[in-house]
């Protein structure tokens, strides 16, 4: 007597959701880790009990799935305390948009 793949087994378990649940999951840490190179992790629970005569299991997959952290904005303190986008001890140039000059195109005949 062989027994049988616990592949067969995730394929029964809640309805034949379960096995695709997982796969869905283990795509999603998968790209996670791509994006962040940080790792992730898949975690099946099988909870198998006696009832009655039977056998009862209650599956569940979770995820650790990493997150790319968000960027921190870069502010400067006033001295009021407020915050604002521009360093204030730094001294503002009046800088003028510069025209650009007509210019006349030639040819070179050669």
């Amino acid at each position: 007597m062989s027994v049988r793949p616990i592949t067969d087994t995730l394929r029964l378990l809640q309805g034949g959701t379960f096995l695709d649940q997982c796969s869905d999951t283990l795509a999603q840490v998968v790209k996670g880790v791509e994006d962040t190179g940080k790792a992730g992790k898949v975690t099946i629970t099988l909870d198998v009990k006696k009832s009655g005569a039977a056998v009862s299991i209650l599956a569940k997959v979770t995820d650790k799935t990493p997150e790319v952290a968000a960027d921190p904005d870069l502010f400067w303190a006033t001295v009021e305390g407020n915050l604002s986008t521009e360093n204030p001890a730094q001294r503002k140039l009046d800088l003028q948009p510069v025209g650009q000059p007509s210019r006349e195109l030639q040819s070179v005949n050669g």
